[in-house]
């Protein structure tokens, strides 16, 4: 390279999105909110890795899904020959770490995990090429009662967030053989209405009939509603056990629609399946997801296990959140520490530590190459921090062994000024600060 000409610019994948320190605030509510409701119903976090066999998404969610057929970022690892994936959803990595490690050989087990997911899709709205999910997964429950739970942890979730614009779409997709009578008649009914199938829906009519009923295409909606009702193929144990779901959901007051059309795009759910959806974000309308899986353990060469789970999509619940109107100001720090002259820096760095040893989160001023080291711009640095308290140190505070705090929130003490003996400094500030707040939160939610 010429000494001359500048260094290309190299820029981001197309659809996988930096998260920036102004959005971080937003991201840690929203994940500190959901661990705590997780944890409040007794389950426990497990993290497997990003990349899995290639053949765990194949067999899992079914060789003819959209995902395995056009958005797997799929390669051979060149150093062996494996035929590797990055994860395009969790549910089967956990599924497969569970069997692995034998996590249920001392009973059920309530799981849930978070973290980046892969679909190579046309990134819009909503949908990235990398997405994050968190995501449940109850192995080794047979009733009803684990799929009620899941939906009513749902629930309290969107509740702790402020999030009232989700409806709860619920179905029934039965059993394996109730599904096949019900697939030969939708396949029948399908090839009488050949002329309305679009593209995709001629490409599943025979590998994925069911999936056709998922159709967001307005011109075979009339069509599509005339198609035969999984509900009316049910049998008596699948009948039971969506009955005990709704029953359960009714008696506790929560809200949900049956619609008969609601189908998973992954071969592994039976039974019970949900959405939560919502109008805000376009066509990107379902922020949660899940179901009832029991064929999957054994897919995977477990002996036969029942398990039922859901993820919900981060990016869309944060749209929403955004879009409540809410105000999610970040707090840098507590204090801000200002210091002018060599001998100030050296006890700064001192007080700060002090101060961070007594629970507090403290930015020390560093030189800068874009601001210049006055006690001016120092404070307005400090007032951009949303630090609550201003520590400054001079010469005079040097010589006097004090340090000057400045309240910089609160408008009836904005020009309050106090000389504090550097010893007391930490005690006086926690008292200040942690003795108005309780929490000591860092992220303030405000209307």
């Amino acid at each position: 390279m010429s000494e001359n000409k500048k260094a290309e610019k190299i820029v981001g994948v197309k659809g996988m999105n930096d998260i920036l320190p102004a959005d971080a605030p937003l991201w840690e509510l929203f994940e500190n909110t959901v661990h705590s409701v997780l944890k409040s119903y007794g389950f426990q976090q497990i993290r497997t890795p990003i990349v899995e066999p290639t053949a765990l998404f194949a067999r899992g969610l079914g060789a003819v899904t959209d995902i395995v057929e056009k958005e797997m970022y799929s390669f051979t690892d060149t150093l062996n020959g494996d035929n590797l994936t990055l994860r395009p959803e969790s549910t089967a990595g956990v599924v497969r770490a569970a069997l692995e490690h034998n996590l249920t050989y001392d009973g059920p087990k309530r799981l849930w995990y978070s973290g980046p997911m892969f679909r190579h899709e046309r990134p819009q709205r909503g949908r990235y090429r990398q997405f994050h999910q968190i995501g449940a997964e109850a192995i080794g429950f047979t009733g009803p009662d684990i799929d009620a739970e899941l939906i009513m942890m749902c629930q309290r979730l969107w509740d702790d967030l402020g999030l009232q614009d989700i409806r709860l779409e619920l179905n029934s997709i039965g059993d394996a053989e109730e599904r096949n009578k019900h697939r030969a008649d939708l396949i029948i009914y399908f090839e009488q209405h050949k002329d309305v199938l679009d593209t995709d829906a001629q490409r599943r009519l025979l590998s994925n009939p069911l999936r056709i009923l998922d159709t967001k295409n307005p011109t075979m909606q009339e069509m599509v509603n005339g198609a035969p009702k999984l509900l009316d193929y049910l049998g008596e144990a699948s009948r039971a056990h969506f009955d005990g779901v709704q029953k359960i959901l009714q008696h506790n007051n929560i809200p949900y629609t049956v619609n008969p059309r609601l189908v998973r795009g992954m071969d592994y759910y039976n039974r019970t399946v949900f959405e939560w959806v919502t109008d805000q974000l376009g066509s990107q309308g379902t922020v949660c997801g899940g179901g009832r899986y029991d064929p999957l353990v054994e897919m995977f060469g477990g002996k036969p296990t029942p398990a039922c789970g859901f993820a919900m999509g981060v990016e869309r619940l944060l749209e929403l959140m955004k879009a409540s109107g809410e105000q999610y100001a970040p707090n840098q720090c507590d204090v801000y520490l200002v210091h002018q002259g060599e001998a100030a820096q050296l006890q700064s760095f001192v007080l700060a530590e002090r101060l961070r040893s007594a629970g507090l989160d403290v930015v020390l001023h560093c030189a800068s190459s874009n601001a210049g080291g006055g006690f001016k711009s120092q404070m307005k640095r400090a007032d951009a921090s949303g630090a609550a308290f201003a520590i400054i140190i001079g010469d005079d505070e040097i010589a006097n062994a004090t340090a000057v705090v400045k309240n910089l929130r609160d408008a009836s003490a904005e020009t309050a000024q106090h000389a504090v003996a550097f010893d007391a400094v930490p005690d006086y500030l926690v008292d200040q600060i942690v003795g108005d707040d309780h929490d000591h939160e860092h992220i303030h939610y405000h209307s």
